[in-house]
């Protein structure tokens, strides 16, 4: 399989191809670093859906152009698209979620900060984090064949990303499912898992969970609880969890 590579500029080469493309320098880097030579082939993707079947066309010390050949369009997304709105883990452990939340088809992150976080951002370190973590989740585009990078949203907190959630009066339910993943509901995810929606929101809470009056504020915004079981899971791998098991179930 020819190597595959995120470029940040529209790709608009008709069906059949025959556009020259100059890579932007972090793809440039990439086909660089793998040795390849004019007539290597590669695959490009834009975030659009699309792939495009193209190969190294000229090398030079810091460029390189690229033939583009094919354009394709694949579907590798999720039948419903899934929102990860995640009180960031500490120690590192964001970026592991984000790839592998990419890998497994999330459409969003949002990532929060509540009463309990240990990791806290703010300002430039947080616009700072945040495009380094787009950059992990193209990174796991590019790994996994997806053509469409999720979105990482700007560090917010809890409270005020709640408040701004438009509210979700009963007859929306069917266009957006609101779960709150919490070790002490009385009630399973696969409880809530029979309701069809066009999207499902997932909140997940850091290492010491939620408080009470957070979840209470989740729950009067339309979130219903629920549990996964009677482990206790990290607070990087309860999302990773029930995103696994919406993927799994739209195969």
């Amino acid at each position: 399989m020819p190597p595959r590579f995120f470029v940040d500029i529209p790709l608009s080469a008709p069906d059949l191809g025959g556009d020259d493309l100059l890579l932007p320098p972090s793809a440039a880097r990439h086909v660089q670093v793998l040795r390849l030579q004019p007539g290597s082939p590669v695959t490009l993707f834009d975030g659009s859906g699309h792939e495009w079947q193209a190969e190294v066309a000229a090398m030079g010390r810091s460029e390189v152009r690229v033939h583009l050949q094919a354009r394709q369009a694949v579907q590798r997304e999720l039948t419903h698209a899934v929102t990860l709105a995640v009180v960031m883990p500490a120690n590192d452990r964001m970026d592991g979620l984000v790839e592998k939340a990419t890998e497994l088809g999330v459409a969003c992150i949002q990532p929060l900060m509540s009463e309990r976080s240990v990791l806290r951002l703010n300002g430039e370190r947080a616009d700072k984090k945040a495009a380094h973590w787009t950059g992990v989740a193209i990174a796991a585009c590019e790994q996994s064949g997806r053509t469409k990078v999720p979105t990482i949203a700007p560090v917010k907190t809890l409270a005020a990303w709640l408040a701004e959630l438009p509210a979700q009066p009963a007859e929306l339910a069917s266009q957006q499912r609101r779960w709150l993943l919490s070790p002490t509901a009385a009630q399973p995810l696969k409880a809530l898992s029979a309701a069809v929606a066009q999207e499902t929101l997932v909140l997940s809470g850091p290492e010491g969970g939620l408080s009470p009056a957070e979840e209470q504020a989740a729950c009067e915004r339309g979130f219903l609880a629920a549990q996964l079981g009677p482990r206790i899971l990290r607070a990087d791998t309860a999302p990773l969890a029930v995103l696994g098991w919406l993927a799994l179930q739209s195969l």
